[in-house]
This record gives C-alpha cells, sequence and structure tokens, in this order.
C-alpha cells in the first residue's frame, strides 16, 4: 500500500508507519473480540477496587462491573443475540443498503453523477463533497451510509483517487460532526444535559436549544477550508502511487456524456425523487401533520420524520433507481429489482462479521462502567490542576476527544462529563454555552480515528471496495491528518470566536453569570 521511495515527506513516512503498524493489528473482527476479552478482564481487576470518585448519574461512587462474574456471564450470553440485532448501525446500514444498491445496479447513480460532473468544476469538488457531509447531519447517520461511499465513486468519475473521497466525505460527516448550518437533534439532546447539570448549583438557569448554532455554523467554513486544503495537499497526493485494484475499479469508466435514452431516463427518475421530496414537504406543513411530534418539532429527537430518516433515505433511492432501471431498460422485470437489492447484501456480508464483534464490545465496555471510570476520574484530574480559563478549555476539549476514542455516543459522554465539567466551570465564571461549545469540539475530532467508532469498521469496508489491501491502519493513517488539525485548528478558532465576543447561539453567553 505505501511507497518507500526517499523522496517522499517526514509527514507521509510517519503516516507510512503509522499505516503499517495499524495494518498489522488483527482483522477488525478479531480485533473487537481480543478488546471484549480485554475489557472483561480489566473488569474484573478492577471492580475490586474503591473509586471515590462521583458518578454523576448514581451521585453514588463510581463502581466497575465484574463482567467475569457468573451472572454477569450468563446474562451476556443470553444477550448476545438482542445485542447484535439492536446493534444501531446495522439496521441503518442494511436498510438503506437496499434501496442505494437498486439505485446503483439500475445506472441511476452513474447517470446523475456523469451529469453533475459535466457542470461542476473538478477543483471544487472536494469542499462540495465536505459541504454535503456537514448538511447530512441533520439527517441522523445518513452520512455514514450515503454521502462516504457517494464521494469514492464522485472521485473516481472525475479521475481522482476514491481514497481521498472517501477520507474528505468522512472528515465532513464525522470529522466535523459538530459543525452544521442547519439545527439538527443533537443541539436540544446536548442543551437539555447541560441545562440539567448547571441547575445542580443553579436551579434558575435556563439554556436555549441553539445555544451553540452561530458557533456550529460558523465552524463549518473552518472544517471545509482546513478539509479542502488538506484533502488536496496532503492525503491525495500521499495516496497517487496506491493501485486501486477492488471489486469497484470499474466504476469511474462509461462516465461520458449521457445518451439520449439516458437523459430522458434520468429525469423521468428525478422527476419521482422530485415528487416524493413534495408529497414530504406537503404532508409536513400542518401543525397536526403526522411527522410532528406531540409538542409539534419536526426536528426533535422523537419526531416521526428524524425516526424515518433511514426509511425515507431507503425510498428515494429505490423508487427512483426504478423508474430509471425500466426507462433506461438496465431492469426488464421485477426479478432484476430484486437480484439489485440482493447484490447489495453480498457487498454487506464482511460487515456483518465485523458488526457482530464490534457490538457485543461495545455492549462489554459499556456494561463495565470502564468508560464512565475513564471519563469521571479524567474530568476530576482535570478539576484538581486547576489551570487559567482558556487553558481549562482546551483541556476540556483534548479530554473530551480522549474519552471518544473509547465512548462513541455524544450523548454518552456529555451526560458523563456535564455534571462535572459544567458545574465546575461557572464556578470559575465560564458559561455552561462556552463549556458545551467546547465539549462539542473535541467530541468530533477524535471520531475518524478510533476503530470503536461504531461506523468506522464500515468505512474500512466502502475502501477495500477500491484498495483490497485497506486495513484500520490504512483508514487511520488516511484520517490522522484531519484528525489532528481539525483538533488544533477548531480549538484556535473556539478561543478567538470567545476572545472577539462573537455570541455562541441563541441566548448563550460567555460568562457566568451572564453578563458577568
Amino acid at each position: 500500500m505505501t511507497d518507500t521511495a526517499p523522496n517522499r515527506t517526514a509527514l507521509a513516512r510517519a503516516l507510512d508507519a503509522v499505516e503499517r503498524i495499524g495494518n498489522r493489528l488483527p482483522d477488525p473482527a478479531v480485533l473487537f473480540l481480543i478488546l471484549m476479552l480485554v475489557t472483561a478482564v480489566l473488569s474484573a481487576l478492577l471492580s475490586m477496587v474503591d473509586f471515590t470518585a462521583i458518578d454523576p448519574r448514581t451521585k453514588a461512587p463510581i463502581e466497575v462491573v465484574n463482567l467475569l462474574a457468573p451472572d454477569r456471564l450468563t446474562a451476556f450470553l443470553g444477550n448476545m443475540v438482542a445485542t447484535f440485532v439492536g446493534f444501531h448501525p446495522l439496521g441503518v446500514v442494511l436498510v438503506a443498503m437496499l434501496g442505494i444498491g437498486v439505485a446503483d445496479s439500475s445506472g441511476f447513480i452513474n447517470a446523475g453523477l456523469r451529469a453533475m460532473l459535466a457542470v461542476t468544476a473538478r477543483q471544487l469538488l472536494t469542499p462540495m463533497l465536505i459541504l454535503v457531509g456537514i448538511v447530512s447531519h441533520s439527517a441522523v447517520d445518513a452520512g455514514y451510509v450515503l454521502v462516504i461511499p457517494l464521494g469514492a465513486v464522485i472521485f473516481h468519475a472525475a479521475g481522482r483517487h476514491p481514497l481521498a473521497g472517501i477520507a474528505a466525505a468522512f472528515a465532513g460527516v464525522s470529522g466535523g460532526f459538530s459543525a452544521n448550518f442547519l439545527p439538527s437533534s443533537l443541539d436540544p439532546l446536548l442543551q437539555g444535559l447541560s441545562q440539567q447539570a448547571a441547575q445542580l448549583i443553579d436551579p434558575a438557569v435556563t439554556l436555549n436549544p441553539l445555544n451553540n448554532w452561530y458557533f456550529t455554523a460558523g465552524s463549518c467554513l473552518v472544517i471545509i477550508l482546513v478539509g479542502w486544503y488538506l484533502t488536496d495537499r496532503v492525503v491525495e497526493p500521499r495516496l497517487r502511487q496506491v493501485a486501486v485494484d477492488g471489486d469497484d475499479v470499474d466504476k469511474g469508466q462509461d462516465m461520458g456524456a449521457l445518451a439520449a435514452h439516458e437523459r430522458r431516463a434520468l429525469w423521468l427518475a428525478l422527476a419521482a425523487m422530485g415528487l416524493g421530496v413534495v408529497a414530504l414537504i406537503v404532508t409536513s406543513i400542518p401543525e397536526g401533520s403526522a411527522w410532528r411530534n406531540p409538542a409539534g418539532l419536526l426536528t426533535a429527537g422523537d419526531a416521526p420524520l428524524m425516526k424515518s430518516i433511514v426509511a425515507l433515505i431507503f425510498l428515494f433511492f429505490i423508487l427512483p433507481g426504478i423508474v430509471y432501471g425500466y426507462a433506461a431498460g438496465t431492469f426488464k422485470t421485477h426479478r432484476d429489482v430484486i437480484a439489485a437489492m440482493t447484490k447489495s447484501m453480498n457487498g454487506m456480508a464482511y460487515y456483518l462479521v465485523m458488526a457482530f464483534f464490534a457490538a457485543q464490545f461495545i455492549a462489554a465496555f459499556g456494561q463495565s462502567n470502564l468508560g464512565a471510570l475513564l471519563a469521571v476520574e479524567g474530568a476530576e484530574g482535570l478539576k484538581a490542576i486547576g489551570m487559567p480559563m482558556g487553558a481549562t478549555l482546551i483541556g476540556i476539549i483534548l479530554l473530551t476527544g480522549l474519552v471518544n476514542l473509547f465512548v462513541g455516543s455524544a450523548s454518552a459522554k456529555w451526560a458523563l462529563l456535564a455534571p462535572i465539567f459544567v458545574p465546575m466551570l461557572m464556578q470559575l465564571g465560564i458559561s455552561p454555552d462556552l463549556t458545551q461549545a467546547a465539549y462539542r469540539v473535541g467530541d468530533s475530532t477524535t471520531n475518524i480515528i478510533t476503530p470503536l467508532m461504531p461506523y468506522f469498521p464500515l468505512v474500512v469496508v466502502y475502501c477495500q471496495r477500491y484498495v483490497k489491501s485497506t486495513g484500520i491502519g490504512t483508514v487511520v493513517a488516511m484520517m490522522l491528518p484531519y484528525s489532528v488539525t481539525f483538533l488544533i485548528v477548531w480549538s484556535i478558532f473556539l478561543l478567538l470566536w470567545w476572545s472577539a465576543g462573537i455570541p455562541l447561539g441563541l441566548g448563550a453567553s460567555f460568562a457566568y453569570p451572564a453578563g458577568g
């Protein structure tokens, strides 16, 4: 995979070393199994230790649960099937891929990309792709199953390396997770936890659900510009010597002008997709719409619209895919549609194996309380150091990024850290709004380099479609420049935003008490 030519830069050689070391790790499925066993042993050893740190969820000293205890072992085995079936990314990926598979096999995606590339400047593909990845945050996990694989197809179609497309899309979707022009369900979720933590010392505190919106919107420009530079100047040049030899090597062929029958089929398919969008908008507008939650909101986490995002992706791809297939002649009967769905599932076989072991490890790690121990002890250590305000904010970002390597859920981490960080910084005169903004920076930047992130194995599978030798080390080395640079630049951006006094969001403040 790597080129050992002596003229390679120091950065390229360092990333090559990361890749070599990472690819010497066991297969991802086996790695998750080993980590699960290590977690079990550690839980048994640490369960005998009495910790003094208080678990903010239970208000009691934190305790590590012994996973090797007989009752825990039998419960784990009894729940193994339910743990696998209930693994959130599994259903998201499979359902979405059923629809995307039909759109791909029919030629609809290929035709759409050919039409898009005819009017899009090649040099603007990178920022466009990162922007789409950022916007996809509003659709929950849609970016992982839609934007990242399409990034590879778009780049390959334009004569660029497909793995660079995956890297740019992954950076936008996951590395810039907290950058978004549009509000998402994550905003009120984090705000609720911040407000609850703040009320531990001041019951009168109330926060706006969009208390970080201005900052996250402004962060989009940072992520796009930095991601654009890194993709075109650092990541893609390193990939130029990597041969594209996977099963999808032919995806970049036949990207010339559309034939008359293909143009007609594409317009019909786009019309079908447009009608679906119009129908969704029309049915969402009424105050009593079934797409809204009991409070009348469309974007809340419990709104039927948000819960249906994956199903809507399925429909918005399978319907135009079928229309295109029949209009272009690539589908003759309904059996061709079923064959396309079957083909898409065949490509997910390896991911299913990895997902099984990943689900078991994540469940075991969560049950052990080791993640909570790491978060609480780290936060207490940071509190004990007593650094200046700016340095404390950087410390929160770094600690969050560290914990993020092991605990993927943004809400789970903040549920642990908010009751410690928010009151601590309020006593230093820093508002909950600013503390939450610092958390969001750290929570985003290390997503793309941890194999323990639930969608990381899926990204490995996407890469293997084009470069068969891709392993964990390949993806980590490819994404490390984004992670480190995002962490540094985004942290500086937050400090500058704070220093300039630009509002973080609606009703937000920098100081506690407000105006202090």
